[in-house]
């Protein structure tokens, strides 16, 4: 009841403001109108935004404000079709993203749990949201499930000889164990990948120790990275294993458990989507590499939002690592460099070869590796 009529307090008070805000707007018209000027002063970009947030607010309260009829047919139990309770409450706490709102019978569904009891288990209800830019996620008030028989023992090596099929709930998963997903995702052959990441084949290749070199003879220190779109963690394996450095992984669960496999390595995952903003302060990172997730198939809003936020949390002299980014060769030249361009940073390496598979000479596609380092000042 106390949150209803809050709820109508709010809607009551942005109501009165967007009326306030109306009547200024017309008494500053109709004095405009009096002066000799011919020319219409146009709306103050400031009023304008004023009016767009009270209009946000007021379509975020009735999007959420369970309707009167609803409750009087239920007996005061909201319906199936009504907003879950739970997301109303997180709607009273804190914001939920916009893109959110572009998929109510998912974000509905996810939010129809009991509180205090387990979490429903829909992983792929979880990345179809956030892949759509729901994130963060608004479920709060539910246990997690974690599998029935912790690992152990649990690897103390970035590089076991097999991970523990234990550590991860399976039941969602075409495959049920590592083994199976080392044999049908390259990704999950951790020997594999990590003979790629430290070896030399092609210009487009740069080897971890030839990039710790290039930092060493720049003096510049590499303690602290992100991989962006790093899969099951090879990269940061590497460099705790080789270099004793810290490197967080972004990375999705998208039909293989990504996730328990980073934090089985003993790494650290993250599930945020691309377009999120990194979960860190800006100028405190030495290095960010973005994998084979990144790509021509990013939105280019996306791309550009994403280069900026890096930018953001690099500090002066840190580096951006681009591996093996693939488009088609005139975006490259006309789109995508430009793009890299407004950085300005310093190009340490910038290699782009034919990509060869059939896709590829399809589209007349081409890799891009570059490495390139963030100025000390700007």
């Amino acid at each position: 009841m106390g949150f209803t009529m809050g709820l109508n307090l709010l809607l009551l008070m942005a109501m009165v403001a967007t009326n306030i805000l109306s009547l200024y707007h017309l008494s500053s018209t109709l004095v405009s109108s009096k002066s000799p000027s011919p020319i219409h002063s146009p709306v103050p970009d400031h009023l304008l935004q004023q009016l767009r947030t009270i209009r946000a607010t007021i379509n975020h309260l009735t999007r959420h404000q369970p309707s009167s009829d609803t409750a009087s047919t239920t007996g005061g139990k909201p319906s199936s079709s009504a907003v879950p309770q739970d997301l109303l409450l997180y709607s009273h706490l804190s914001s939920i993203a916009s893109s959110c709102h572009n998929h109510p019978d998912l974000l509905h569904k996810y939010m129809s749990y009991t509180p205090f009891s387990i979490c429903p288990h829909d992983p792929e209800l979880q990345e179809t949201l956030i892949l759509n830019g729901c994130h963060p996620l608004p479920r709060r008030r539910c246990f997690s499930k974690t599998p029935s028989k912790p690992p152990s023992p649990i690897p103390l090596h970035p590089f076991p000889t097999s991970l523990p099929d234990s550590g991860v709930i399976w039941s969602k998963y075409a495959c049920k164990s590592f083994a199976c997903l080392s044999e049908k995702q390259p990704g999950f052959d951790l020997k594999k990948q990590r003979q790629t990441l430290v070896t030399f084949s092609s210009e487009l290749d740069l080897p971890i120790p030839q990039f710790i070199q290039i930092a060493k003879s720049a003096n510049s220190v590499i303690r602290l990275g992100i991989d962006i779109g790093g899969g099951t963690g090879t990269f940061a394996a590497v460099m705790k294993e080789l270099y004793n450095m810290t490197v967080l992984t972004t990375t999705m669960n998208i039909n293989a458990p990504y996730n328990e496999a980073v934090a089985l390595r003993g790494l650290v995952p993250l599930h945020v989507p691309l377009q999120q903003r990194l979960p860190v302060f800006d100028g405190v990172l030495d290095l960010v590499r973005c994998g084979r997730a990144v790509n021509r198939w990013i939105p280019l809003v996306v791309m550009e939002f994403m280069l900026y936020d890096i930018d953001r949390v690099l500090r002066g002299g840190g580096y951006l690592w681009l591996d093996r980014f693939f488009s088609r060769r005139v975006d490259l030249e006309k789109v995508y460099g430009p793009m890299i361009g407004k950085l300005g940073y310093k190009k340490v390496k910038w290699a782009v070869a034919n990509k060869t598979d059939s896709g590829g000479l399809k589209h007349e596609e081409v890799y891009l590796t570059a490495l390139l380092q963030k100025p000390t000042s700007k």
